[in-house]
């Protein structure tokens, strides 16, 4: 089902990992962003856009992870954008022979089955100099950034005050880093990232992230407050007073484990960068 988060902005909620679609009207049909987890819900999409005239004319998936290159054959054959690094992460996935086999193995266990993976990861590269997605509808700006994943972007809708977020400021789980590779630093890439979504943070009456609860006014800035306290901690080895860590809803103790492994994490690429990188 389809809700109005603002004016000319919807969103499409999946439960499996509270997954947010975005959907944004435009002339001549919608720009649909991330469109969902299992064939079902894309199925569910489709026909409530059927249901109200609107073609999808326009994709965009917000960064590589398998949750958000997913597509359904009735969303039709809209180029689906995303940035170019994010585009190029998906063309190697899909070159390896056994990418399906390897997609279905990092799949939760109760979706396989239920995931059409022939549309999945095909990702447009948007044009070297865009800022704007080229589409026929407001005006949405991408604001790339290092944060969690290759080629990450977070969407404002300038004229909504929308912000986008992808897996970023969500209420439901802390900063996901990117892998250490023992060339990057995760944790200055999202404090990066959160630099970035700062520059539109004070014009975004809503802020809708990848996964959890939409927030009003004020929220982008208190969510990126957040988040950085808790990127802060991690990095200067303090205890994160975090209620997403200390006091996770139901069902959702797990994500204190993802806050332990990345506490673990970092020890491990402190210790094998040397004693130079130990208070860092």
């Amino acid at each position: 089902m389809l809700t109005r988060v603002a004016e000319g902005v919807f969103t499409h909620h999946s439960p499996l990992l509270q997954n947010n679609t975005v959907v944004v009207p435009g002339r001549a049909g919608v720009l649909v962003v991330d469109p969902g987890i299992d064939d079902s819900e894309m199925a569910c999409l489709a026909g409530d856009l059927r249901g109200l005239g609107q073609p999808v004319v326009a994709g965009f998936a917000t960064h590589p992870d398998w949750d958000h290159v997913l597509w359904h054959a009735e969303l039709g054959e809209a180029p689906r954008y995303g940035t170019a690094r994010c585009a190029d992460f998906m063309r190697e996935v899909l070159a390896d022979p056994n990418w399906q086999a390897n997609v279905t193995e990092g799949l939760p266990p109760e979706i396989v089955g239920r995931v059409s993976l022939d549309p999945f990861g095909r990702i447009t590269a948007l044009p070297a100099d865009a800022t704007h997605i080229p589409w026929d509808g407001p005006r949405v700006r991408v604001i790339e950034h290092p944060a969690h994943a290759p080629g990450h972007a977070a969407l404002f809708i300038e004229e909504h005050g929308v912000l986008v977020a992808g897996d970023m400021l969500s209420d439901l789980f802390g900063p996901m880093l990117d892998n250490w590779n023992g060339t990057n630093d995760p944790i200055e890439e999202y404090l990066t990232g959160l630099r970035a979504l700062e520059d539109v943070a004070d014009g975004a009456d809503v802020v809708i992230p990848g996964h959890g609860s939409v927030g009003g006014p004020g929220e982008a800035r208190a969510r990126i407050e957040r988040d950085r306290e808790y990127l802060l901690a991690l990095r200067d080895g303090r205890p994160v007073d975090d209620p997403r860590v200390t006091s996770p809803k139901p069902g959702w103790e797990w994500v204190a484990d993802m806050y332990e492994g990345q506490v673990q994490g970092l020890a491990r690429a402190r210790a094998a960068a040397g004693p130079d990188q130990a208070g860092r």
